[in-house]
């Protein structure tokens, strides 16, 4: 396929930030329609702090929303090393462009004007996902190659096909931890079969692909818990639990304590080491 397909990639996931998300309905049903996944946030910040928790492939953005503006949100986007390579599209009735440039420069890839015409919005939004996902597939081959090369004249033919198998499974399932194939799904979309998989997962990661996505099913929900806003269930849900009590089960099994108990912990503040009398 060629890199500059216009094919959103699959399961795309767009977090839409607006304070009037009534004035979007079409928008929203355009996108779901087109397969995209859609999260929700109404406010400025808010769409900031779920950026950093749920790592959409993009953001929809709106400029103005009360006193906290969408410049304000795509600054902090920008900066942030874990949500900049996020490509950011405002959405806006003005047709300033002066506003449109103040946009651009705060690291937005490009402007959707209201009243919007529904398939122009598919076919820009098509772009900036074919563009960001031909960027980290070109970061993740040179990835791929470095490591290659570090271990092509040491490690036998068998054994790096092996260990390559396991890493696109680990990423595979980390992309998107709430819809992981089934076993047999999974198998197929790394070119192998069911049991091929099983036995090669398990020799290179010394456990079972289930044991794996549950392991970092939790591992992400305690990462979500510790640095989000999210609420249990909202992270249950993000990481593919059923249900927060099901969640809540695992969760305590694996730590120790509630995902309640473990952000109160987390949030608590420090008592002050105390000063001996003299």
């Amino acid at each position: 396929m060629s890199y500059w397909s216009t094919t959103p990639p699959r399961r795309a996931h767009i977090l839409v930030i607006d304070d009037n998300i009534e004035e979007l309905q079409l928008l929203l049903g355009v996108l779901r329609e087109a397969g995209h996944r859609i999260s929700l946030a109404f406010d400025a910040l808010e769409g900031y702090r779920r950026a950093t928790a749920l790592q959409p492939d993009l953001v929809l953005l709106d400029v103005r929303m009360g006193a906290t503006d969408g410049f304000t949100t795509c600054r902090l986007l920008k900066a942030d090393t874990t949500t900049a390579r996020i490509p950011v599209i405002f959405v806006t009735a003005s047709s300033s462009v002066g506003e449109r440039l103040a946009g651009l420069r705060e690291g937005a890839v490009d402007y959707i004007l209201k009243p919007f015409e529904p398939a122009e919005v598919l076919a820009r939004v098509a772009v900036h996902l074919a563009l960001a996902s031909c960027r980290e597939q070109v970061q993740a081959c040179m990835e791929e190659a470095e490591s290659a090369l570090e271990h092509a004249r040491s490690e036998p033919a068998a054994d790096h096909a092996d260990r390559v198998l396991a890493r696109a499974v680990e990423r595979l399932v980390r992309t998107d931890l709430a819809n992981v194939p089934a076993l047999p799904a999974l198998a197929a979309s790394v070119g192998t079969h069911e049991k091929r998989l099983s036995r090669v997962f398990k020799e290179q990661t010394g456990r079972t692909v289930f044991e794996f996505v549950r392991e970092a099913r939790l591992a992400e929900a305690q990462r979500l818990l510790a640095s989000s806003a999210l609420s249990v269930e909202e992270v249950a849900l993000a990481v593919g639990f059923s249900g927060a009590a099901n969640f809540s089960t695992a969760f305590r099994e694996r730590f120790g304590s509630t995902p309640s108990a473990f952000r109160q912990a987390r949030l608590a503040p420090v008592a002050p080491p105390s000063v001996p009398s003299a």
